[in-house]
């Protein structure tokens, strides 16, 4: 076995965009994003988690109740973060609403915004890593907490739904890797 640690990745910078379902998609982990797909600004320290759940079921059989099966009966894909730049992306994609011009934001707290196209950058030095969820939604948004000294944050979680391409996949993500892209070799 081979170990090298030039593989090793660290999540050092990166950025988290958000826009319309109908953005052209990213073609690679470094290719231009449209102009429709806003940079959502600073993270806290803690970053972004991206998390995939999946729940199963086993069926046994009657004889020495044996696994015979492990059925997969739930999935998920979603990504957590808070967010702390206040300004009018990020209050809009917390709350599920639109920042008036007066600067104030009708809140209901049932609210998502909607399906949204989400791209994750994720850098470190010139390796990079891109998450494009082409159908998105905020489901769930963490607790503000107003004190001294702290950042107000934007805790938001963003649910990956799943899609179907032009070639009949399925898929809630896709995920480019800099590092393992051969394509140009």
């Amino acid at each position: 076995m081979a170990l090298n640690s030039d593989n090793v990745r660290v999540a050092v910078t990166g950025a988290l965009y958000v826009g319309p379902t109908t953005v052209t998609a990213p073609t690679s982990a470094s290719s231009a994003l449209g102009a429709d797909l806003k940079d959502l600004g600073y993270f806290s320290d803690d970053g972004v988690t991206e998390t995939r759940d999946r729940s199963s079921d086993t069926i046994r059989g009657w004889q020495k109740a044996a696994t015979l099966r492990e059925v997969v009966t739930e999935a998920s894909l979603s990504f957590q973060g808070v967010l702390v730049e206040t300004k009018k992306e990020t209050v809009e994609l917390y709350y599920g609403s639109t920042v008036a011009a007066d600067g104030s934001i009708k809140i209901n707290p049932s609210n998502t915004g909607g399906r949204k196209t989400y791209v994750l950058d994720i850098i470190d030095g010139d390796e990079l890593i891109r998450a494009y969820v082409p159908s998105g939604e905020i489901t769930d948004v963490g607790d503000q907490t107003f004190a001294s000294g702290e950042p107000i944050g934007y805790d938001v979680t963003v649910t990956a739904y799943l899609v179907t391409d032009a070639d009949g996949n399925e898929y809630s993500a896709i995920k480019w890797y800099s590092s393992l892209d051969t394509s140009g070799a």
